[in-house]
């Protein structure tokens, strides 16, 4: 057949949009176009999928490739594209039935990145996407298989891990899928330290000794929701405080986990063993962090910041004074409206953002007020 048709997500925000991913094989110069408001990332896919069905024993067609990406007003970004475009072109080219893919296809979803050799690699965003694809009344989502367990979160969705384009191939051509290696799990080593279950588990308060007013000025805090700020001399024990609030709050329900989580998979910060965020996580950032890393964005992907990352959990600024004023304001939207719209040029996202702000300080720049201190009165002021 010269024209093949499947389907993946969009992912904006934590919202995923179907996308239908037509192949159409024609007469021509032999090129492969994309059309469909893509990026350049996207574009890549191009030579990424060539290669990886060149490795897989079958052969891209020779012929003119128009892969068209719909609906065309939806911006388009990122490489778990792949395996969606991989396919279609493989079934106009005939080189998988067309029957298998309209009778195995017809209600699912393909995610996944390729690797020049024909493996999938793992994609961030699995969970929204796969949550986009249930709401649409499709039932069944292909993906790579170490991010099958986080599909499987979403009730109701068939959920098929793959290793390779080739074991995707076999299971259309019903054939024995090959021996190819695990996927190896997303790497995002600077995010992962702050996780809540991770990052602040086993912390209790009882760990504090003395400091009645502020353990129960944390108590308080932890029943109301409130908000808390924390003044003292170095060495009070702010951060130690601050580090057990989460351990006072109960467990995210059923709802609030995949809130959390979707947020965290979009971010590349779910494990792959357990891609489920059951505790509210704990997020501190540094007081050098931009406004951007705070409250999110991004060149191309506008990815989740500190405030998003610390929906239904506690967002922590120690040394509150020395982050820059305009990353202060940028907490204002979020704090009162519990959400943040980041705009860009091409698109806008939408991410939750309602968490327990905690704060802390030294009464002045050198933290020895009092008789000690040698700070200028315009210092103590700011």
């Amino acid at each position: 057949m010269a024209l093949a048709r499947t389907r993946s997500v969009s992912i904006d925000g934590v919202r995923g949009h179907v996308v239908e991913i037509e192949a159409d094989i024609s007469n021509g110069l032999s090129r492969t176009a994309l059309v469909g408001s893509v990026d350049s990332s996207l574009n890549e896919a191009r030579d990424r999928c060539r290669a990886a069905v060149s490795n897989s024993g079958r052969a891209w067609p020779s012929r003119k490739v128009t892969v068209g990406l719909s609906p065309a007003s939806l911006p388009k970004t990122g490489a778990h594209y792949d395996l969606a475009i991989a396919v279609a072109v493989l079934g106009a080219a005939g080189e998988v039935p067309a029957d298998a893919i309209d009778a195995f296809l017809h209600d699912a979803v393909l995610l996944g990145e390729l690797a020049l050799d024909g493996r999938l690699r793992a994609v961030p965003g699995v969970l929204p996407a796969t949550i986009g694809a249930a709401r649409a009344g499709l039932t069944r989502v292909v993906v790579p298989e170490v991010n099958a367990a986080e599909a499987a979160q979403v009730e109701g969705m068939d959920v098929l891990g793959l290793r390779s384009l080739g074991h995707m191939i076999s299971v259309l051509a019903g054939e024995e899928p090959p021996d190819d290696p695990p996927v190896e799990p997303l790497r995002a080593d600077d995010e992962l330290g702050w996780r809540g279950e991770d990052r602040v588990a086993g912390l209790d308060l009882r760990d504090v000794l003395g400091q009645d007013d502020a353990r129960f000025a944390l108590e308080v805090a932890a029943a109301g929701g409130h908000h808390l700020l924390m003044s003292g001399p170095p060495g009070a024990g702010k951060t130690m405080l601050a580090e057990r609030l989460p351990g006072l709050l109960p467990d995210l329900d059923a709802d609030h986990r995949l809130e959390v989580s979707a947020v965290h998979s979009v971010a590349g910060v779910l494990t792959s063993d357990d891609p489920l965020v059951r505790r509210p996580p704990f997020v501190d950032p540094h007081h050098s962090a931009t406004a951007v890393s705070i409250v999110g964005g991004g060149s191309r992907a506008i990815r989740p910041g500190a405030v998003s990352l610390a929906h239904r959990g506690v967002l922590f600024l120690d040394e509150a004074p020395e982050f820059h004023s305009n990353v202060l304001e940028a907490l204002r939207q979020s704090l009162e409206s519990g959400q943040v719209t980041i705009s860009r040029a091409s698109k806008t996202a939408w991410y939750p953002a309602r968490f327990q702000l905690v704060m802390a300080m030294n009464p002045c720049p050198c933290g020895r007020a009092g008789s000690d201190c040698s700070c200028v009165p315009a210092s103590r002021r700011r």
